[in-house]
C-alpha cells in the first residue's frame, strides 16, 4: 500500500467511529468528563490546571471612549512572563453585570485590530468582550508554523502544539473576564475566524466555563485534512497533540451540550464543506441522544474562508439568544457600523513588547519535561525500565495493532551469493495494510546460530546496502535484514515527507513509530526460522534507523547488541538538524517521558556498539553502564571498520 493511501484509511477509520450512545444526560456528563481529563493531558495543560493559578498581573496601558462603549488597552500574563496583548470592549451604561465573550483572532497580521468591529458589534449589544492576540502575530510575535514551515518536528516528541497555549491563554482570559465586576461569569462565550474558529472549539472542549461557542471556518475531520492535503495548508495551531488518534468529531463532541454555531463557507478551501457536514451531522446524532437537540447549528453559505454580513448576523443572533437570554434571529440581527479605529489607537505596547515576553521561545517550555531518573541500583533500573515502557505505549505507540494479526510470513525467492552462502528473500505482513520484505543470508539448515538484523533506509537503493552495518561479522552469524515502511519497496519519495511525517501525527502515529512496529514484527518472522537462535540477537541501525533500531530493542526486551552508527543525541533538533527536512525520527510525547540518552541507558546490559559520528549527550547513559558494569558495555568505534565482531559473542 502507498504511504498516502494508509494515511487515508487511518483517518477515515478515526472518522467512521461511532460516538458511544449514552442513556441519559448523566451517563454523557460522566464520560464527557473523563475523556476531557484525557484532553488536558493530551494538550499538556493538565499541571496548570492542578496548581494554583500564578498571577494575572492585568494591566491596563490605556483607555478610549468610544460613546457606545469604552476600550481597555491591556495585556495580562497566562504564565510568569507570558504575556497576551488584548482590547477589552466594555459596554457604556451597565446596570448589571453583562455576558462576556471571548474573541480568539484568526491569523491576521493585525490581530486584534483587524477583528475590532466584532467586539465593537458585541459591545454594542451589551457583551463585554476581551479580544486577544495569538502568538503567531500581532504584538508580541512567537511560532505557530513549527512543522508547518519551520521543520520544528521535535514539537511532535515534546507533545507540544501552539493549539495548546492558545487554549491556555483563552483560559486565562476567561479568567480576567471573570475577576471584572463587568461580567456575570456565568456567562461566558467564545467566538472566533479561522485559527481563531479551531481554538474556540479547544477552549470550549478544555473549560466547562464557556457556555456557548461560535466557531467561524474551524472545523473539519482528519480525513479531509488528509486526502485532501488541505493540512498542507493548515497551521499547526489548528489541532491539538494527539497520542489517542482521536477523530476530531470524538474531541469536539466534549462542547455538547453547549449551545455550538459552526459557520462555515461552503467554496472554503481548507475546511472542506462535506467534512463540515459530515462532523455536523455526527455532533447532531449526540446532541439529540442527550437531549440537547436545538444547541446544534450550522449556517453554510457561498463564500470563501471569509465572514460575510450573513455569517457575522448568525454569529450575533447565536450569542444574544443563547448566551445573553434575548432571543433574536440572523435576520433581526445588526451587522457592523462601518467604524473602525487607527492602528495606533488599540495598541497595548505601543510597537515596544516587553523585554522578558516569553512567547518567542513559548514551545521549548510550556511542555513540562521530566528531570531523569536518579538510578542506583538494577531494581531500580527494572523499576524504572518497566516504567517508561509502559509510559511509551500508552503516550507514543498507542497506535500500535491492539490485536496483532498473523505475519504470514512467505519465502519471496532463494538463491547463491557469490560468497558460497545462501539467501532467502521473505515478506511479512506487519499490519492489516502493509506487505513488507525482508532477508536471511548464510543460512545453511545446520544448528541454530545468532542472527545479526539490519534496517534498511530509504536512501538504500540495493538490498545489500542495508548490510554494510554488518560487514564485521564473520561466518558464524546469519545476516539478515528488515524494509521497515519507507525503505525498499514502499518507498515514498521525499517530496512527499513533510505531509506524511504531519498526517502521521495527525492520527496519532510517526513515521518513526509505525518503522518500530515493523521491526519488532519483522523480529519475529526472523526468530520464528529453524536456522536461528532467537535468544542471541544483533539489530543495527543507522541515522533515524539508529532511533527506530534503539526503541525496538527496548520494547522487545530480547535484543543482545545494539549497533547504532550516527545515532542522533536527543529528540530535540538542532536549527541545522537535516532530520528537520528528511524523514526523522520524532515520537509522539516521548519527550514527556525520556530524551534518548535515558532510553539508551534503560536498555542495561545490552552490549552497545555506537559507531559513526561521536555520541554526543549521552553520559547520563555512560554514567549508569558504568555505575551497573557488566555484562552491559558501551563500545565506541569512529566507523564501521572497526567495530570489535569478536568482542560481540552472544
Amino acid at each position: 500500500m502507498h504511504i498516502k493511501e494508509y494515511l487515508h484509511q487511518m483517518a477515515w477509520k478515526a472518522d467512521e467511529r461511532a460516538l458511544p450512545s449514552f442513556g441519559s444526560a448523566d451517563e454523557f456528563e460522566v464520560w464527557r468528563r473523563q475523556r476531557q481529563k484525557r484532553f488536558h493531558e493530551m494538550l499538556g495543560i493538565d499541571g496548570y490546571l492542578a496548581e494554583e493559578r500564578t498571577p494575572l498581573r492585568v494591566t491596563v496601558t490605556g483607555s478610549v471612549d468610544c460613546g457606545t462603549h469604552r476600550i481597555n488597552k491591556l495585556h495580562y500574563q497566562s504564565l510568569p512572563g507570558l504575556y497576551v496583548a488584548a482590547n477589552l470592549y466594555v459596554p457604556a451604561g451597565l446596570k448589571e453585570p453583562a455576558p462576556g465573550i471571548l474573541y480568539v483572532c484568526g491569523h491576521s497580521a493585525t490581530q486584534k485590530i483587524q477583528y475590532q468591529e466584532h467586539s465593537r458589534r458585541f459591545a454594542q449589544e451589551g457583551f463585554v468582550t476581551l479580544v486577544v492576540d495569538t502568538i503567531q502575530h500581532g504584538e508580541v510575535q512567537g511560532i505557530h508554523h513549527g512543522t508547518y514551515s519551520r521543520g520544528m518536528f521535535d514539537w511532535v516528541s515534546r507533545g507540544y502544539s501552539p493549539s495548546a497555549a492558545e487554549v491556555w491563554n483563552a483560559i486565562r482570559g476567561l479568567d480576567v473576564l471573570s475577576e471584572l465586576t463587568e461580567v456575570d461569569a456565568a456567562r461566558l462565550g467564545i467566538t472566533g475566524h479561522s485559527g481563531g474558529g479551531s481554538i474556540s472549539w479547544w477552549a470550549m472542549c478544555a473549560d466547562d466555563r464557556i457556555k456557548a461557542m461560535a466557531s467561524s471556518s474551524g472545523t473539519g475531520h482528519l480525513t479531509s485534512h488528509i486526502r485532501d492535503r488541505t493540512l498542507d495548508y493548515h497551521c499547526d495551531c489548528n489541532f491539538p497533540n494527539n497520542p489517542d488518534g482521536w477523530s476530531l468529531t470524538e474531541a469536539y463532541a466534549l462542547a455538547a451540550p453547549r449551545p455550538v454555531l459552526i459557520v462555515a463557507p461552503a467554496r472554503d478551501r481548507v475546511f472542506r464543506i462535506d467534512s463540515v457536514r459530515y462532523v455536523h451531522d455526527k455532533l447532531q446524532a449526540l446532541y439529540r441522544n442527550i437531549g440537547a437537540e436545538g444547541r446544534l447549528g450550522l449556517f453554510e453559505f457561498q463564500a470563501p474562508h471569509m465572514y460575510t454580513p450573513e455569517s457575522r448576523k448568525h454569529v450575533f443572533s447565536w450569542f444574544l439568544t443563547h448566551l445573553a437570554g434575548r432571543p433574536v434571529t440572523p435576520e433581526q440581527a445588526t451587522d457592523f457600523d462601518g467604524v473602525k479605529l487607527p492602528v495606533e489607537q488599540l495598541l497595548v505596547f505601543g510597537g515596544k513588547p516587553p523585554a522578558d515576553d516569553r512567547s518567542t521561545t513559548v514551545e521549548g517550555g510550556f511542555v513540562r519535561l521530566p528531570v531523569p531518573a536518579d538510578i542506583e541500583t538494577m531494581e531500580q533500573l527494572a523499576t524504572e525500565r518497566t516504567r517508561v515502557i509502559a509510559a511509551l505505549r500508552k503516550e507514543s505507540f498507542a497506535a500500535f495493532p491492539q490485536e496483532p494479526i498473523p505475519l504470514a510470513a512467505e519465502r519471496e525467492h532463494e538463491y547463491d551469493l557469490m560468497d558460497g552462502n545462501c539467501s532467502r528473500k521473505f515478506s511479512f505482513s506487519s499490519d492489516s495494510y502493509w506487505r513488507l520484505e525482508g532477508e536471511l543470508r548464510g543460512i545453511d539448515g545446520g544448528s541454530p546460530r545468532p542472527a545479526a538484523v539490519a534496517l534498511r533506509r530509504s536512501v538504500h537503493r540495493k538490498e545489500d546496502e542495508p548490510f554494510d552495518i554488518l560487514k564485521q561479522l564473520g561466518a558464524g552469524w546469519i545476516k539478515a535484514r528488515i524494509d521497515p515502511r519507507g525503505t525498499g519497496d514502499s518507498t515514498w519519495g521525499p517530496e512527499l515527507n513533510w505531509h506524511v511525517r504531519r498526517s502521521s501525527a495527525l492520527i496519532g502515529h510517526t513515521v518513526t513509530s509505525m518503522r518500530v512496529w515493523d521491526t519488532l514484527r519483522g523480529l519475529e518472522v526472523i526468530r520464528a526460522r529453524p536456522e536461528v537462535d532467537p535468544a542471541r540477537v544483533l539489530l543495527a541501525g543507522k541515522g533515524e534507523m539508529a532511533v527506530v533500531a534503539l526503541l525496538a530493542a527496548l520494547l522487545d526486551g530480547e535484543v543482545g547488541t545494539l549497533v547504532l552508527e550516527d545515532m542522533p543525541s536527543s529528540f530535540l533538533q538542532a536549527d541545522d538538524d537535516p532530520a528537520r527536512l528528511g524523514e526523522g525520527f520524532e515520537v509522539i510525547n516521548a519527550l514527556r517521558i525520556a530524551d534518548l540518552p535515558q532510553l539508551a541507558a534503560l536498555l542495561w546490559p545490552v552490549k552497545l556498539i555506537v559507531t559513526g559520528k561521536r555520541w554526543q549527550g549521552y553520559e547520563y547513559a555512560e554514567r549508569l553502564y558504568a555505575r551497573l558494569g557488566g555484562p552491559g558495555r558501551i563500545m565506541y568505534r569512529t566507523d564501521t571498520n572497526g567495530w570489535p565482531a569478536d568482542e560481540v559473542r552472544l
